[in-house]
């Protein structure tokens, strides 16, 4: 992922949180802010399938988030001093994990649709979509997965031995 040109030449980058079962996110957020990058993490809006994109303002402040019912750490509702990355300069990159994947670029994720509406805002900034790698273990990539109508593809798929 490090050495991918891709991140090299990416400034503004979102990435997640890992959940236990996906590939973990901690290296690569260190090393985000090793290179003076800018780090932008999930906000997930309860009952709803809206997600915002958060800075962080170091590898260490990962620690002061809040625990969600889903198990996942991210800025509280009420936090309201952190950037939204498309309020700024939109997002160049962005790490996304998934269920499944196809080598179509097609991904299954949870089920709410979260990256496909936040994608959709992305393509209406004036930056435009950023790029989008999904990273996957090998054993999460089928011969296809199901697809809705407004799930969007992602550009790339990082997975061992690929």
């Amino acid at each position: 992922v490090i050495g991918h040109p891709k991140y090299q030449e990416s400034k503004r980058i979102a990435i997640f949180l890992s959940m236990p079962d996906e590939i973990q996110t901690e290296e690569i957020i260190k090393d985000i802010f090793k290179q003076g990058k800018e780090c932008f993490i999930p906000r997930y809006k309860p009952d709803s399938n809206h997600m915002d994109m958060l800075k962080l303002s170091s590898a260490e402040d990962i620690s002061s988030l809040a625990l969600t019912s889903w198990n996942i750490l991210q800025p509280s509702d009420d936090d309201s001093a952190r950037e939204e990355a498309l309020a700024g300069g939109g997002l160049d990159l962005i790490f996304m994990p998934g269920l499944g994947f196809d080598k179509k670029g097609n991904r299954l994720g949870r089920g709410k649709g979260y990256y496909d509406t936040y994608l959709e805002r992305c393509m209406k900034h004036p930056s435009g979509k950023p790029y989008t790698i999904a990273l996957a273990f090998r054993e999460q990539i089928c011969e296809s997965v199901p697809v809705a109508e407004n799930d969007v593809q992602v550009d790339e798929i990082l997975y061992e031995d690929c």
